[in-house]
């Protein structure tokens, strides 16, 4: 798994990058609770809920339009600036004294996010062009993910014995910087030349070839089924904990540090088990587990039980997310990734926002045995989409491309006539394509 970060030293800077910002932006999520607790009193959870509500809203809607916007820029300069537009964005958080500057705040960092992350990962692919390197990146990122979740939390209490909270914030700035010099220190490969488009179709072309490829759509239903799954678990641990089991914080972050372990175990597991299947069985089989974890949580009436059953569901969120950028990197040509993980950055939020206030208002208004088995049945109507939307064996449909030149590059490469799998793009709009 670390082969490619000892020959690659792009990949070894961007992993750089992606760890040092993670660590700042999960000591931001303990400062931001403590600042709205400063601000609102009482009412921080409604202030946290209404920004986490924006996060998501800006997710879904401008990460297309930013695709669109950047698809010309280099990409270094694009990224160095984004990381430095949110670390300036942090530094003025520990100054905010009403609740509305908080929210526009949180609304221009998560713009920030929703371009830099699509852009970002698109680039991996490029960097790691060996599917082997790029599958185990794969692994590695959600590693990095889920030990960032795990280890954030405890740093920031460390530092809390030392510092006042605000003094969190300086830390996420400085993961941005770091973000920002080691993306500026990678050498990236050039942008290849990108077709001209109007900006209506650079905004919706990502999730039109998003939309008419089969296995994307079933990917979509996967997101749908992890996220219902998911949202029982981010969402009510701490009601479980506290509430129902009587138990203080420490065994909240048990609780919610087993789903993170089954998660890590299968993002160690994946890369040997991508050698030998392709992706499809364990990225079903992942929402399974999980709709299965949740579907048993009205047993759960200790936290031992419950820590198990969120293994089990985190093992089903790894197996399910992990190779999510194989088959985006599969869906598309160079010219389209941008805009395919734009799309799936979108569509995959859309989902979370959704089923988040879902599972908080079912919790509140059903109680916690029918939030389970709601969200179960959901997760499972994600999975049986998946299973229908997701062919099991991909045709590769012999085609030609009557009046392409015959010196094109997809002829060069595949000859005429040709046989290839399933791809949504400028010269296969419709499948087969049109003769």
């Amino acid at each position: 798994m670390l082969a490619a970060l000892r020959t690659n030293p792009a990949w070894r800077r961007l992993f750089a990058a992606q760890v040092i910002a993670l660590s700042g932006t999960g000591l931001a999520t303990v400062a931001l609770g403590l600042l709205a607790w400063q601000i609102a009193g009482d009412a921080a959870g409604q202030v946290l809920g209404t920004a986490l509500a924006i996060k998501m809203i800006a997710y879904v809607t401008l990460s297309p339009i930013a695709a669109a916007l950047t698809v010309h820029l280099p990409r270094k300069p694009l990224l160095v600036a984004l990381d430095l537009l949110r670390a300036a964005v942090v530094l003025l958080l520990p100054f905010v004294t009403q609740v509305w500057q908080v929210y526009v705040l949180i609304f221009v960092l998560q713009a920030a996010s929703a371009a830099f992350t699509p852009a970002f990962q698109a680039l991996i692919p490029e960097v790691l062009p060996e599917e082997a390197d790029y599958t185990r990146a794969l692994s590695l990122s959600r590693l990095a993910y889920d030990l960032e979740s795990l280890l954030s939390p405890m740093l920031a209490a460390a530092l809390l014995t030392v510092v006042s909270f605000p003094v969190l914030f300086l830390g996420t700035v400085a993961g941005f910087l770091g973000s920002a010099l080691m993306v500026l220190r990678a050498p990236l490969p050039p942008r290849a030349p990108v077709p001209q488009r109007g900006i209506w179709d650079r905004t919706t072309r990502g999730l039109r070839l998003y939309l008419g490829t089969p296995r994307l759509r079933g990917l979509l239903a996967v997101n749908f089924a992890v996220a219902a799954a998911g949202a029982m678990v981010l969402v009510n641990t701490v009601v479980l904990v506290k509430s129902a089991f009587g138990l203080g914080e420490p065994q909240v972050a048990l609780a919610l540090a087993a789903f993170g372990g089954g998660s890590m175990a299968a993002a160690l597991a994946l890369p040997r088990l991508l050698d030998r299947w392709p992706e499809r069985p364990p990225m079903l089989g992942g929402p399974a587990l999980m709709a299965l974890a949740v579907a048993l949580g009205p047993l759960a009436t200790a936290l031992p039980a419950l820590m198990a059953l969120w293994l089990l569901a985190g093992l089903g969120y790894g197996l399910a997310l992990t190779p999510g950028g194989r088959l985006l990197r599969r869906s598309g040509t160079r010219d389209d990734l941008a805009a395919l993980f734009a799309a799936h950055f979108a569509l995959s939020h859309a989902c979370w926002l959704l089923t988040y206030p879902l599972a908080g208002w079912l919790g509140t208004a059903a109680g916690m045995p029918a939030t389970f088995l709601t969200l179960a049945a959901l997760s499972l109507l994600g999975l049986v989409t998946a299973l229908r939307l997701w062919p099991a064996t991909e045709t590769a449909l012999l085609h030609a491309h009557e009046g392409l030149p015959a010196d094109h590059p997809h002829l060069r490469d595949h000859g005429t006539p040709h046989a290839h799998g399933r791809r949504a793009d400028a010269l296969h709009p419709q499948w087969p394509p049109a003769r």
